[in-house]
């Protein structure tokens, strides 16, 4: 029997991403292939972010040593801050010497730089702002995040995982209609899950917060893109 290829694409309700179709028939399993992607809405319950310095000096020595004066002072006041050891974790520490380069000449080392990098988790989302000013004032200069997560999100997951496998199984049948097959049964099913920010205006901290930097913890969208190939009858 010969082979044709039917890719479509089409807009999908509001609980799936636009998703893709393929009607392939060829001997000896015909198969149509779907994928949607079905989307659930949580307010986050954790917040992941990483702190740490980074320091210079002329000798690695000397880099080292700053450094780990002052990282000692950063995971002091993270401890002080209330926050469980086992939400803390060190990233990365790293040596690299420094060059200075000019045209024509070869690099002249000039110094070290020291870097020590930790984790955090943090379960009291109103703290966040605070620590964060905290880290700094004890001599972070090195930030990055918050993102916001839920902690126990089987059941969003499971959520959208239904929402997409209800879109694909709809979707399957109209196209096989559309294509005169007929669904014989499932042959694969595959899943890939994803994390979005969806931000909310700052104000939704800032009273707890008073004067320590606003964070907006918003909403987070747990996704689970579900891919099916059904067999079916032409």
């Amino acid at each position: 029997m010969p082979m044709f290829r039917l890719p479509v694409l089409f807009a999908a309700p509001l609980i799936a991403l636009p998703a893709a179709a393929q009607v392939v028939l060829t001997a000896p399993v015909p198969t149509l292939t779907l994928s949607a992607e079905g989307r659930s809405l949580r307010t986050p319950d954790l917040a992941e972010m990483s702190g740490g310095v980074v320091t210079t000096a002329p000798t690695a020595q000397g880099a080292m040593t700053e450094n780990a004066t002052k990282m000692t002072a950063v995971v002091a006041a993270i401890r002080r801050a209330g926050i469980a050891e086992r939400d803390i974790q060190t990233a990365g520490i790293s040596l690299q010497p420094q060059y200075r380069y000019d045209q024509n000449q070869p690099p002249v080392l000039t110094g070290y730089q020291a870097s020590n990098t930790v984790t955090l988790r943090l379960r009291k989302l109103a703290d966040v702002g605070r620590l964060l000013d905290t880290l700094v004032s004890v001599g972070a200069n090195q930030l990055n995040g918050p993102n916001f997560r839920v902690d126990n999100d089987a059941a969003a997951l499971d959520e959208a995982r239904l929402q997409a496998v209800a879109t694909v199984k709809a979707r399957a049948d109209l196209y096989a209609k559309a294509t005169g097959v007929k669904i014989k049964r499932v042959l694969s099913i595959t899943e890939q899950q994803g994390y979005e920010g969806r931000p909310q205006p700052m104000m939704a901290m800032r009273a707890k917060m008073e004067a320590d930097t606003p964070v907006a913890p918003g909403e987070v969208t747990l996704s689970v893109t579900v891919t099916m190939s059904f067999e079916v009858e032409p």
